[in-house]
Parts: C-alpha cells; sequence; structure tokens
C-alpha cells in the first residue's frame, strides 16, 4: 500500500490503479477526467449564463425563456454521430420522459452546424432539442473544458427553475453516466 498526503496534511491510503479493484478504477477515471480539461467554469450555484442559439429548424431557442417554467438539463457534448455521443443521446432519448416527468427540458450543445443536427435528430429520433453553438461562444461563457486541450469536453449542468445550476457533471469517458446524473440531480431537487 502507497501513502501519501491529502491537501489538508492527513494521510491517506492508496493502492494505486493496478489491481486496485473500485479505488483504482476511480482513481483511473479520475485521471482520464483531468486528461479532459478540468472543471468548467461555471459551478453549483452559480447562474447559468444566458444564450441564444439556432435549433435545426432555424427558430432560435433563448436559455431564459425556460426560466420560471421548467428545470434545463444542458449538456454539452463533442460532436454528432460519433460513438460515445450517438450512446449519450440516446441515453437522454431513452429516459426522455423521466426527465418530462420531472419538469425538465434537455437540451444538447454541441459545435456541430444545424443540419448536422437535423440529421442526427432525425436518425435516432431524439425527441429533444440540439443547439448550434458554431463559434463555440457559449461553450466558452459556460467554461466547457476540451479535452487534452484538442477536443470539445462532455459537461452536463442540471439548471433549476430559477436559473441556478444544481449539478454538474464533467466526464468525457462516461458518456453514459451523464443521463444517471442528471436524473438523480433532478430527483434531490424535487425533494429539497
Amino acid at each position: 500500500m502507497a501513502a501519501d498526503r491529502n491537501a489538508g496534511g492527513a494521510r491517506r491510503e492508496g493502492r494505486g490503479l493496478a489491481g486496485a479493484g473500485d479505488d483504482g478504477i476511480r482513481a483511473g477515471m479520475g485521471l482520464l477526467d483531468l486528461l479532459g480539461g478540468g472543471a468548467p467554469g461555471i459551478g453549483v450555484g452559480d447562474a447559468a449564463p444566458d444564450f441564444t442559439l439556432p435549433d435545426p429548424s432555424g427558430r432560435t431557442v433563448r436559455l431564459g425563456d425556460y426560466r420560471g417554467r421548467k428545470a434545463i438539463v444542458l449538456y454539452f457534448y463533442p460532436k454528432d454521430d460519433t460513438p460515445g455521443c450517438t450512446k449519450e443521446a440516446c441515453s437522454f432519448r431513452d429516459q426522455y420522459q423521466d426527465f418530462q416527468d420531472a419538469g425538465a427540458e434537455v437540451i444538447g450543445v454541441s459545435s456541430d452546424a444545424a443540419a448536422s443536427h437535423e440529421k442526427f435528430a432525425a436518425r435516432y429520433h431524439l425527441p429533444f432539442v440540439l443547439l448550434a453553438d458554431a463559434s463555440g461562444a457559449v461553450r466558452r461563457q459556460y467554461g466547457v473544458p476540451a479535452t487534452l486541450g484538442l477536443l470539445p469536453g462532455r459537461v452536463t449542468f442540471v439548471i433549476d427553475r430559477q436559473g441556478i445550476v444544481r449539478h454538474v457533471f464533467n466526464s468525457q469517458f462516461q458518456a453514459s453516466r451523464h443521463v444517471e446524473e442528471a436524473i438523480a440531480a433532478l430527483r434531490a431537487m424535487a425533494g429539497a
């Protein structure tokens, strides 16, 4: 067993990644997530920055229009039609009714063009809106980190009806966990 000290100086034991079971897996996933660029700029308790982006039909969607009406699950993803992004989008699709039942709307954002979103949504029968952040301005506004400084990051923000961020989940390599995390956060908000 290896020992080191945490930020507070307390001694902690660790087994490292090799043969370490759950602790090692968590450490390894933490390392992979660290490679994902670190923590987003917008955190729990912050007001969600307002934005306006086009949907595939050309309609302008403004985040502020949902304030006071619905909670929002805002997820940033790297690219349409890639394996991880498809898995994530289909997980949101498969549990979309759970989000609706919780009084929330799901909104996906990537840098892909509206035409790409339209094809992606049609191919996988996605019932929620995908928005085109072609310039990456909204991604930067939310401080979504890039993976290895190259690939757009994967971060989900759960925003309450008042426009306050209540949960943030950042993981480039655990696409389907974003759905689980979002549903759990919505349930916690309902129970509060």
